[in-house]
């Protein structure tokens, strides 16, 4: 069974196939604002205007045709509603124009279904980060359970913002991630964990009012530590509880080092294991979108609508 699947939650328009369960291809490209954060019309107009190319490509490299195709996925939410408009708009066009049945994906959902298969974990805690959702998720009875999220914003937006107030362009992440490798003192940052949630605006203010007399190293360094050990805390506290025995990060925020090297520190100590995702299906893309299309096949969805804020712990899970 042959699965085109598109992403087009935010910044990326991703396009994959999938063949019975296995990522056959996986392009993309990301809007780029020119300065600040994402312009919302203009990543839906990113996306619609390379639409087409991305999914020629995504097909060559898969070796399929659009006839070929005998279903097709999009991420129905959460994200932001003209970039979400924009996938659904184009994946209803194909699954018209070939007759084809079209599905709606969880876009967190299928960044915890895409970790499981990268990982070949069956049953972990998933420690989901990104630019606007931070989770702890775990499975029980038919459901994804947030066990704890953030207050306010996600992580992934919290170093974008200060990445911004300390010149680097969007995306940050990467560039603060090398500079904290060169921090050498820590500044005293809110440790705002509350139960198994977190709070990242606090930290945001006071970076804001640090940022005159400190190093951008230093700050960063701080940055990553203090709010990384919050999310691992959580994490931590979410396996004792649910007697869970891995651990997967998953999502954009993925890619730091610093935060997987947190991740297997702590799982080593509890005798626990922890895989790290592969980066290439970490970030936002189309093949796991048309992965978790590939377990929701049988569906019968009324509602095909795009979901802005399209929960987690909403979706009924008929295929585990």
């Amino acid at each position: 069974m042959n699965i085109l699947g598109i992403e087009s939650t935010a910044h990326t328009f991703g396009v994959g196939v999938v063949k019975d369960g296995e990522v056959l291809s996986n392009e993309r490209d990301t809007y780029m604002p020119k300065q600040g954060g994402i312009i919302p019309y203009e990543a839906a107009t990113h996306h619609y205007s390379l639409a087409p190319g991305l999914i020629k490509s995504a097909l060559q490299k898969a070796g399929v045709y659009l006839k070929d195709i005998d279903l097709f996925a999009f991420s129905q939410g959460p994200g932001l509603l003209p970039c979400l408009k924009a996938g659904f708009q184009i994946t209803r066009f194909l699954s018209n124009k070939f007759g084809k049945k079209m599905v709606g994906v969880n876009h967190c959902i299928a960044h915890i279904e895409i970790a499981r298969k990268s990982t070949k974990l069956p049953d972990p805690v998933m420690l989901y980060v990104s630019g606007g959702n931070t989770q702890v998720v775990t499975y029980s009875k038919g459901r994804y359970i947030i066990f704890g999220e953030t207050q306010d914003i996600g992580i992934g937006n919290l170093i974008d913002k200060i990445g911004r107030r300390i010149g680097i362009p969007f995306p940050a992440g990467p560039r603060i991630e090398q500079l904290a490798k060169s921090g050498k003192n820590y500044i005293k940052l809110p440790y705002a964990i509350k139960g198994m949630d977190v709070s990242f605006s606090g930290m945001e203010t006071a970076i804001t009012r640090a940022i005159p007399n400190h190093r951008s190293e230093d700050l960063c360094f701080s940055l990553q530590e203090t709010s990384f050990a919050m999310l691992i805390e959580a994490s931590e506290r979410a396996m004792a509880y649910c007697k869970k025995e891995s651990l997967v990060i998953t999502g954009g925020v993925a890619a730091n080092d610093r935060l997987n090297e947190m991740g297997a520190i702590m799982c080593k100590e509890r005798g626990a294991k922890f895989v790290r995702m592969d980066r290439s299906l970490s970030g936002d893309n189309g093949a796991m979108i048309a992965y978790t299309g590939y377990l929701m096949k049988d569906y019968k969805q009324k509602d095909l609508t795009p979901k802005p804020s399209y929960r987690t712990d909403t979706v009924e899970i008929k295929y585990r």
